[in-house]
């Protein structure tokens, strides 16, 4: 099942399956590391419209909701 990255819950694990902006969302993502096929587990989804914290990498990254939507989950 793909679904956008916003719509996963605390806990979660997925693969990133697709990256759906522009070029400037791509570049900005990449320099994250939010790369097609990397393996993410969301840490917290923050309440009112507040980011995504992603773990990956032994890293994590707060992403805003609006790019958490353009960013295509596999679970």
């Amino acid at each position: 099942m793909e679904i956008p990255l916003s719509k996963l819950k605390s806990g979660e694990i997925g693969i990133i399956k697709q990256l759906r902006g522009g070029l400037e969302f791509q570049r900005t993502v990449n320099s994250l590391g939010v790369i097609v096929g990397k393996r993410i587990k969301v840490i917290s989804v923050q309440p009112l419209m507040g980011p995504v914290v992603i773990s990956m990498d032994n890293m994590q990254i707060a992403i805003g909701r609006g790019m958490a939507t353009k960013i295509i989950i596999k679970q």
